[in-house]
């Protein structure tokens, strides 16, 4: 009994380390949870180019949109373990989404980390003829008029209605949240008035603040931000503290031949490194993380440490999708 176990453990990993000294022998499916035309979708595409170049095979871009990016994500979670089907995830999906849904899959065991990508910080925009000029007029404005505002979050219960509640708990204001699919429909409302505030991803908001066709109060961070040092800091803005920030990464299902991590890091890796698409980074709103953090290693110690910091802050707001 004891060879024949031992044998099919040789035969399993014979198999496994065929497999993924093959791959990838057809095209791979990166899934971006929420529509295009937010981050996501668009940080996708901008690494599917030079990342299939380095793999020979061809990426293909699937929005799996609704529910706050919990279908895609449980899509990905259900995948075989073969590397091709992907997912770009992020701060919502992996760290707010597993407290706030009941999901019917352990989004923390579930996948297999691979690279961490970008970070972009979150932003406090408006209507353009919102009334008040600054932060601190808003917060006053907030209070003198409670439940009047609307804001606009990705999903219900998703990063941008936890930062939003995060901002009422802080600043004793009260206001609605209007639920869309994703972040590109989300704006085009803000932009047409037909909601008030939104507590975005600054990659999502800058084009539009940038445009003029929405306003900025503040980035939720502790210094300025790099790419638009004009806007003030929540902190300098009276709401000392209150720092939220966007990141992205891959990953892939559990189970994953480590071999076959190794492969999609290192193509991932050397397109973070590609000049084009670092400007193009930039130009989305979006930092790209330092070499030394872009391992599975780093991704697995990162995820883990924002897990311990965001899960007893969104438990403490009851926060939760019915």
């Amino acid at each position: 009994m004891k060879r024949l176990f031992l044998a099919a453990s040789f035969a399993w990993l014979s198999i496994s380390g065929a497999v993924a000294q093959n791959y990838p022998s057809r095209p791979i499916t990166v899934v971006a949870p929420f529509p295009p035309g937010g981050p996501s979708d668009a940080l996708a595409r901008i690494l599917s180019g030079p990342m299939q170049e380095a793999l020979g095979q061809p990426i293909v871009i699937e929005n799996v949109a609704g529910a706050g990016g919990t279908i895609g994500v449980t899509r990905v979670a259900r995948a075989e373990p073969d590397g091709y089907t992907l997912l770009i995830g992020q701060w919502s999906t992996q760290v707010v989404n597993p407290v706030t849904y009941n999901l019917a899959v352990d989004v923390v065991n579930d996948f297999a980390p691979i690279a961490l990508l970008a970070n972009t910080p979150q932003i406090i925009v408006a209507r353009k003829d919102f009334p008040a000029a600054d932060l601190r007029a808003l917060v006053a404005w907030l209070k003198a008029n409670p439940d009047k505002a609307q804001a606009a979050t990705v999903g219900a219960a998703g990063g941008a209605q936890v930062a939003g509640m995060y901002f009422q708990q802080v600043t004793g204001t009260r206001f609605g949240f209007v639920p869309y699919r994703g972040g590109a429909p989300a704006m085009q409302d803000l932009m047409a008035g037909r909601v008030d505030i939104m507590f975005d991803q600054a990659a999502n908001a800058i084009t539009q603040v940038r445009a003029g066709t929405i306003k900025a109060y503040a980035v939720m961070t502790e210094q300025r931000w790099h790419l638009a040092p004009d806007i003030p800091t929540i902190d300098e803005s009276g709401v000392p503290g209150l720092h939220v920030s966007y990141w992205h990464a891959l990953f892939a299902p559990r189970a994953t031949p480590p071999d076959i991590v190794a492969k999609v890091n290192a193509a991932a890796v050397g397109a973070l490194a590609d000049a084009k698409v670092q400007q193009s980074f930039a130009v989305q709103g979006q930092d790209i993380w330092p070499a030394a953090q872009q391992t599975p290693q780093a991704l697995g110690a990162f995820y883990k440490a924002e897990t311990e910091k965001w899960w007893p802050v969104i438990r403490a707001a009851g926060l939760k999708v019915e």
